[in-house]
């Protein structure tokens, strides 16, 4: 398996305890198939977050996906499938509580929905770090999915 790379762009901080231990035991988890970089903006308008949103964004090269109600319901086997297919810095984007402007919708290569049911961010931020894990090994040929 190739070495890959990720980027968390993420509105807000985890406030719980459990879900920061348990994100942190992932993200350790994930190292061992590649680089993480975990970047943080800050609460604020949905107005403010997306354009804290696209100046972090400005410069990137990567695949971006911004993760969206309105995105792509998919299985962990089929994103698994998409991250292996990806040659460049994958680049997730979880937004505040009341989403995206458009222009973040249009500034991405890829849609993603978690799920149908909306989640805070703390359980969105949880699912997201356990999928990427799940599907890094699946790309390895690893026994953690069934």
């Amino acid at each position: 398996m190739k070495n890959m790379l990720f980027k968390l762009l993420v509105v807000g901080r985890v406030k719980d305890p459990h879900y920061q231990a348990k994100i942190s035991e992932y993200l350790q988890r994930l190292n061992a198939f590649g680089k993480v970089e975990l970047v943080e903006l800050r609460d604020d308008t949905v107005e403010k977050e997306s354009a804290a949103i696209l100046k972090a964004l400005e410069n990137e090269r990567g695949w971006v996906v911004v993760l969206d109600e309105r995105g792509e319901n998919i299985t962990s086997v089929e994103f698994a499938e998409k991250l292996k297919a990806c040659d460049r810095k994958i680049v997730l984007v979880i937004g505040g509580a009341f989403g995206f402007t458009d222009e973040v919708r249009k500034r991405a290569d890829y849609l993603l929905a978690l799920s149908k049911f909306t989640v805070t961010h703390e359980m969105a931020r949880f699912f997201l770090v356990e999928q990427l894990y799940r599907a890094c090994t699946i790309i390895a040929g690893k026994k953690y999915h069934h």
